[in-house]
Order: structure tokens, then C-alpha cells, then sequence
């Protein structure tokens, strides 16, 4: 019952946040430079052209006519239209949004494969050369930008080796191999940064958890420190890693755009950046607005899981 009433008032406070972001969204969309009318008619650039074309579109109507008529439009699952490729623009969210999952799927496993046993290690070797460099790996990933990690690997892993493909798409259901060997690089540059706050965070907990009276009487009972550690310890530890890591992954998919363009994936990132240059207003409107939904819904998620794993949650709650 208690996590019923949570689920409820946590569903209470998405709606004016989705509300409050699809206001943002529209009207920061309005100070990019440059007239779309002017875009959209490109070698037709006589008056009477160009008017039409705000008339068409509704341009030429007032900001706030043009918001409510597109948020009503967004309820019913329309998005509009991309002006250049005359598709529409939930047709392209459909095309794109696997793309970018995949890839923040992958990265994810990285990032939990790769930090969970470095925060381990370096909470329970803090004292040792293990601690250090589990350390070191968590500050090189948060540290390292994006786009320095992609253009190495490139050039070691492509360029020198020849074993990995520097850039390009392969959809599974062509070829599952492929796919999964084009992702390799794009996933570890993506993960390393979400590694590094993983360990961090697990580093963190552990130590906050190793201290704690249970685990002083575990130690005293003589369990061996393995056993005190995997039994006793970690499972009260990934506590907070488990809705960090559902929050990192909607991080993922709204800030896959610079490794998206390094290794020219077709995803959510490519093709917000590319609207922005042809002034697509109807796909940035909705690229964002998903991408900001989805990581409003996963928020939502992670409250959800930690208020089901964290006993003192539902009993504050109760």
C-alpha cells in the first residue's frame, strides 16, 4: 500500500515537470538564429515564397498559438513534420531511438562492468596499490573527454591495427556480428565516463557500509573478509548504485551526441545535431522532448527501485 501512495505522488509531480519541459523545450527552440522559412525555401528565397511558407507551417502565427497547437498535436503523437525529407517526425524518433538505446545499453554494461569491481576494489584495498589504481582508472574516466578517447581509439584500433571499423552503423537484424562490433568503441568511450562515477559512487558506499556496526560483528564472529564483504557488505552497498546507474543511463541518451558524430552513428545524437543546422524545428522539438520524458520516466524508475530495496525508504513511507 505504501509503495502505491509513493508511486502516486511521484506520478503527480511528472506531469508539471513534462508540462514545464515541453514550454522550455519550445521556447528555446525560438532564439536559435535565423528564419526557417528562409531555410526551408532555400533557392526560392523571393517574398512571396518565403510567406507561404509561413503561412503553412503556422510561423507567422503568435509563439504562444504555435505551442498550444503543437503540445495538442504532441498528445496525440504528432510531431509534425521534417521539413527537408518531408517525413514524419515520429517516424524518425522510431528509426532513431533503437539506435541510441543500443548503444547506451552497451555502454552501460561497460561502465557497471568495469566500476562495480573498481569501487570494490578500491574501498577494500584502499591501503594498497590495487586501491590506488582502481583510483586512478575512476578519475581517468570522468576526466578524459569524449571526443580526445574517440579519436585515440580510432587511430590505435583502426587506423594502426585495422581490427575494429572507425565509424558506421550495422542494424543487427543485417548483420548481429557487425553490429555489435561497431559498437565496440563507441561503447567504451561512452561507458568510461559513467565507469568512473559508478566507482566512485560504489567506492563510497562500500566504505560507509564496511564501517557499520553489522559488519564489525560479522568480522568479529571470524567470518572471512570475502564472506564479509560479498554477504554482508555489497548487497546494502549497490543500493544507491542501482539508481545511479538508472539515472546514468539517461544521461547516456541525452549525451550520446559527441560519440554519436565522432564515430557517425545514425542515432537521437546525429540527428538533433543535424536538425539544428538545417533549422528542423519540428525534429528538435521532438527529439528533446522524448529524450527529456525518457529521462524524467527513469528518474521515476530509480525512485521507485530504491524505495522497493531500501527497507528504511518504505518504512518512512509505511
Amino acid at each position: 500500500m505504501a509503495l502505491g501512495w509513493y508511486i502516486l505522488r511521484r506520478l503527480g509531480s511528472i506531469i508539471p515537470t513534462l508540462i514545464l519541459v515541453s514550454v522550455i523545450v519550445f521556447a528555446l527552440q525560438q532564439l536559435i538564429p535565423g528564419d526557417p522559412a528562409v531555410a526551408i525555401a532555400g533557392d526560392e528565397l523571393n517574398e512571396q515564397a518565403i510567406q507561404e511558407i509561413r503561412t503553412k507551417y503556422g510561423f507567422d502565427q503568435p509563439i504562444y498559438v504555435q505551442y498550444f497547437k503543437w503540445i495538442g498535436n504532441v498528445t496525440t503523437g504528432d510531431f509534425g513534420e521534417s521539413y527537408r525529407n518531408k517525413v514524419e517526425v515520429a517516424d524518425l524518433i522510431l528509426q532513431k531511438l533503437p539506435v541510441t538505446i543500443q548503444l547506451a545499453t552497451f555502454a552501460m554494461i561497460v561502465a557497471l562492468v568495469v566500476g562495480i569491481p573498481a569501487g570494490i576494489l578500491a574501498a577494500t584495498c584502499k591501503q594498497n596499490a590495487v586501491g590506488t589504481a582502481a583510483n586512478i582508472l575512476a578519475l581517468s574516466g570522468i576526466s578524459i573527454p569524449h571526443f580526445w578517447l574517440g579519436i585515440m581509439m580510432i587511430l590505435i584500433f583502426s587506423v594502426n591495427l585495422g581490427i575494429l571499423p572507425a565509424s558506421g552503423y550495422v542494424p543487427p537484424w543485417e548483420d548481429l556480428r557487425q553490429n555489435i562490433v561497431s559498437l565496440i568503441m563507441p561503447s567504451i568511450v561512452l561507458g568510461t565516463g559513467v565507469a568512473g562515477v559508478i566507482t566512485r559512487h560504489t567506492r563510497g558506499a562500500m566504505l560507509q557500509v564496511l564501517s557499520s556496526d553489522y559488519v564489525r560483528t560479522a568480522r568479529a564472529k571470524g567470518l572471512a573478509e570475502r564472506v564479509v564483504v560479498s554477504k554482508h557488505a555489497l548487497k546494502n552497498a549497490l543500493i544507491p548504485v542501482i539508481t545511479l546507474s538508472t539515472i546514468e543511463f539517461g544521461q547516456l541518451l541525452s549525451g550520446a551526441i559527441l560519440t554519436e558524430q565522432i564515430f557517425s552513428i545514425p542515432g537521437f545524437g546525429k540527428l538533433i545535431v543535424d536538425s539544428v543546422f538545417n533549422r528542423e524545428y519540428a525534429v528538435v522539438q521532438g527529439v528533446v522532448l522524448v529524450t527529456a520524458t525518457i529521462f524524467i520516466l527513469l528518474n521515476f524508475l530509480a525512485d521507485i527501485l530504491y524505495f522497493v530495496v531500501n527497507p528504511r525508504m518504505r518504512s518512512a513511507h509505511g
